[in-house]
């Protein structure tokens, strides 16, 4: 048996032996994911807090390392990003919303570009079986951001919070049929 056959064998196994702590995770999560979608100005508030809070302690803990490694070369290029990290997780905390319209614009232009290279994959792959599913998710990911593109800054309010509780909704939703699955196996 190969180590990946060896590997699926073992979540296999773990997934039938605890299959109701998977359902009790996926619940939780489609609920938090529900609770995200229906509150999305204070999700996208909140992602925009985190993403601060990871530009702040990674942009000192960059500077620490830069003095730490200041003999080897690159020294001054991570001093300087460290601290552009530090002020930008300072001037995100100190305004989050500007924060939220900032990174959703980000969000806007990198599903713009996303569906424009799957678009490219999917006619690259043509005739290949599947390539129609590879075009469909192009163009499902240029049309949200350019919907998002063109609702600023009104996307603002809720495109992060809805990206995020579709993401953990979605999650739950996993966890559930790897549950279900594991259970009709097991008493299968």
């Amino acid at each position: 048996m190969s180590d990946a056959a060896h590997k699926m064998e073992d979540f296999r196994t773990k997934a039938q032996e605890n299959w109701a702590w998977f359902l009790i995770l996926g619940i939780v999560l489609i609920i938090g994911g529900g609770i995200l979608i229906a509150a999305p100005l204070a999700t996208s508030i909140a992602v925009t807090l985190l993403i601060a809070l990871v530009f702040f302690v990674g942009g000192l803990v960059q500077i620490y390392n830069a003095f730490k490694t200041k003999a080897q070369s690159g020294f001054l290029w991570n001093l300087i990003t460290g601290i552009i990290a530090v002020a930008g997780g300072i001037l995100i905390y100190l305004n989050p919303l500007a924060g939220t319209f900032a990174l959703t614009i980000v969000i806007a232009a990198i599903f713009i570009a996303q569906g424009v290279s799957q678009l490219i994959l999917a006619f690259r792959i043509r005739p290949h079986e599947g390539w129609v599913w590879v075009a469909i998710a192009g163009l499902a990911s240029l049309l949200a951001g350019f919907l998002i593109w063109s609702g600023m800054p009104g996307s603002a309010v809720w495109a992060l919070g809805l990206i995020a509780g579709i993401s953990v909704l979605l999650n739950g939703w996993s966890y559930v049929a790897i549950a279900l699955a594991a259970r009709a196996s097991k008493n299968g």
